[in-house]
Parts: C-alpha cells; sequence; structure tokens
C-alpha cells in the first residue's frame, strides 16, 4: 500500500507554534496517521481509545514532549475543561521560561467545535483543521482511470490505496458498524440504533436531491423531531454533510430543504448520483480549507427554484456567488438553469464538467464546459 502525503501537514506544524490545533473529521480518514508523522508526536501521544494512556490522561500523568498530540480526547465528557486547564497552565510560563511552549494537538472523529458546546470556551485558544478523504489533487490522480478508480473505491485511505472494490465494500459494510457501535454509542444518546442503521442504508438512495425529514420520518416510522435529531448526529460525526440552498429573492429560489452527501461516496448506487457526491466531497474540502486556513467567508451551497430550474452547486463568498457547477456524466449541451443563473450573476464563475467527457470550451455568456478531471485538479 502507498504512502499519500496529507496536504493540511505543513499547516498543523505552522499552527501548532501559535495556539493549540485541533483536527477533526471522519474516522478513519488518516487523522492519526497525520497526527504521528508531526516532527515529535511520537513522544507526546496518548490516545484516549487505549486505557492505559487514557488514564495518564486521567491523572494528568503526560509526557516530557514539546508537543502533546492527544488522540479521540473528545469522548472524555470534560476534554473541553481539561484542554482550558493544560493550554492556560502552559501559556503562564514567562517568556524567558528554560522550556519552549508546549504545544498541544488534539485529533478528533467528531465535529470538535460542537461537541460538548457547554463549560469554559475554548474560544481563542485553538485553530481548527478539517481532514477530509483524498481527493483527485491530493491523491496525484493525471487520468480519467485514476479518476475512475476514486470513483469506484472512495476517497479513505484504506480501501483507496488497496486498489480492491471487493476489499472496499467489505470495509465500508465494516465502517458502518463500526460507527454506530463505537461513535455513536459514546458521543451520542440514541437508544434506537437498529431504526438508525435503517435510516443509514436509505439515505444513499437519496443522494442528489433535497432531503424531505418528513418523508423519511414516514419511511422509518419515526417521529419529525427524531429523524431531524438523527440526521444532525449523523453530521456531527462525519457521516454525512449537508448543502443549504442559495436563495437570492429575484431568482426565486427554493430556500428550505437541503441536499445531502456522503463522505465515503462508494455507497451510493446510481452512478450519476454518485458522481455529483464525489464533486460536492471535492468542493466542500476546498470549503473547509479556504475557512480555515484562509479564514476566508466561503460557503458550499444549491441552487433550485420554484421553477424546478437547478444547479448542483453554488460557491458563494461573503454571501455572493462567485462559482456553480454543473455536474453530467458525459458531454452535454449546457444545462439551461447554469446559463440562467450565469446571466444573473456575469461575475461568477460558471462551469459544466463531465465525467466522461472530452470536450473544453467557453460559450459566448462565459459558461465553461470542461472535463470534470481537469476541473477538479484545480481544488487542490
Amino acid at each position: 500500500m502507498s504512502v499519500v502525503p496529507r496536504h493540511l501537514l505543513d499547516q498543523i506544524v505552522q499552527d501548532l507554534a501559535r495556539k493549540m490545533v485541533f483536527l477533526s473529521g471522519p474516522r478513519q480518514v488518516g487523522k492519526t496517521t497525520l497526527a504521528r508523522s508531526v516532527p515529535g508526536a511520537q513522544d507526546g501521544y496518548l490516545s484516549w481509545d487505549i486505557s492505559a494512556q487514557r488514564e495518564r490522561i486521567l491523572r494528568r500523568e503526560l509526557p516530557a514532549a514539546a508537543l502533546w498530540v492527544f488522540d479521540e480526547i473528545h469522548k472524555y465528557s470534560r476534554w473541553r475543561g481539561f484542554l482550558k486547564g493544560i493550554y492556560d497552565q502552559a501559556s503562564a510560563r514567562p517568556d524567558d521560561a528554560p522550556v519552549a511552549r508546549q504545544r498541544i494537538l488534539v485529533t478528533g472523529s467528531g465535529r470538535l467545535e460542537l461537541f460538548g458546546a457547554g463549560g469554559d470556551s475554548l474560544q481563542g485558544r485553538y485553530h481548527l483543521l478539517r481532514l477530509h478523504p483524498f481527493s483527485v489533487a491530493e491523491a496525484g490522480i493525471l487520468d480519467g482511470d485514476g479518476l475512475a478508480q476514486l470513483l469506484r473505491l472512495g476517497g479513505f485511505p484504506e480501501p483507496f490505496l488497496g486498489g480492491n472494490e471487493t476489499q472496499a465494500r467489505r470495509w465500508s459494510r465494516q465502517y458502518r458498524a463500526r460507527l454506530l457501535e463505537e461513535e455513536v454509542r459514546s458521543l451520542e444518546r440514541i437508544q434506537d440504533l437498529g431504526r438508525l442503521e435503517e435510516m443509514m442504508l436509505r439515505l444513499p438512495d437519496l443522494v442528489g436531491s433535497p432531503l424531505s425529514v418528513n418523508a423519511l420520518r414516514e419511511d422509518l416510522q419515526v417521529a419529525h423531531k427524531t429523524a431531524a435529531s438523527w440526521l444532525d448526529a449523523l453530521e456531527r460525526l462525519f457521516a454525512i454533510f449537508r448543502v443549504p440552498p442559495f436563495g437570492a429573492p429575484r431568482i426565486r429560489a427554493v430556500k428550505q430543504a437541503r441536499k445531502h452527501y456522503h463522505f465515503d461516496w462508494s455507497i451510493v448506487r446510481d452512478p450519476g448520483a454518485r458522481f455529483e457526491n464525489l464533486v460536492a466531497c471535492h468542493l466542500l474540502k476546498w470549503v473547509h480549507f479556504q475557512q480555515d486556513v484562509q479564514g476566508r467567508d466561503v460557503e458550499l451551497r444549491f441552487f433550485r427554484d420554484v421553477d424546478r430550474r437547478e444547479v448542483d452547486f453554488v460557491v458563494t463568498e461573503d454571501r455572493q456567488p462567485v462559482l456553480f457547477v454543473e455536474c453530467k456524466l458525459a458531454d452535454r449541451d449546457i444545462d439551461r438553469a447554469l446559463r440562467y443563473l450565469k446571466t444573473r450573476f456575469p461575475t461568477a464563475r460558471a462551469v459544466q464538467i463531465a465525467l466522461n467527457g472530452n470536450r473544453d470550451y467557453r460559450t459566448p455568456e462565459g459558461v465553461r464546459a470542461m472535463p470534470a478531471l481537469a476541473f477538479l485538479r484545480e481544488l487542490a
């Protein structure tokens, strides 16, 4: 199995010189491997999931190392107060202290900025970085065969680097089971895990369309509040992410229902929906990098109006559209909804990408048609 350098490594090292670093992302996306590759991490590594190391954390018997790595510590109910205490204590050292400032790296398979919101705040004490599955750019994919493999196997390191479709399917089934048994059980107050698993099996078939919580509730025979809370839990645990609509009054946009996508796009069976899911993950990864590293106010959305015009993705900056993306499996004429948005927002970039297409041109109004591979390689 080959090794692919992760794109956040240099940024982690830079940010550790200033504050704590929270590294979050889906389970098995490579957070522990990345954390342990940071120079000096091996001497100060402690995992909450290893009983002996968990006891050291609780007793505050921490390694005599310049860098402490706390892996999955968000499973500790008092983790925020613990981190605040040791960070503030280390920060209180005088500038001429004989030891270097303590560096602290925290990893978690849930959204660390949301878990444990009560109690003392860690605001201003950390930088948040979110690790995503492999993208075309990070994996160094150069041709259509490589893109097809990424689409087929998903972007998580083990199945993608393993290169075997059967093993990738087995990994995906085991991944869902471990998510339910370990993450949901330890972090969420959900009793009916069997019904939740039914939801997880149903959701991949609903990718690509606005998700109706009410329809999902009827399928599962649960209360609307229950279905909504389960979706929130799956989003907190990086099983899914949801994309809100882009709505401007002058384009009569739909403003309520959100679309959802899976970080493991290999579980989406419909070819068109799976490709759209892959593109959604690439765009979200780029958006999160811009937010976390550059501090830009960018968001990922989609467009649908009351006249049923739809564009798969809209990227906004400072609440203004800067990029429209429409996904197709093959070369097609430019979608009428994409043309419509381009005429309404002429300064925004508009792109129609084709998974198996070769055409690359620009229309008179400025819409670009191009192969998907070329576009995805831009999203470094």
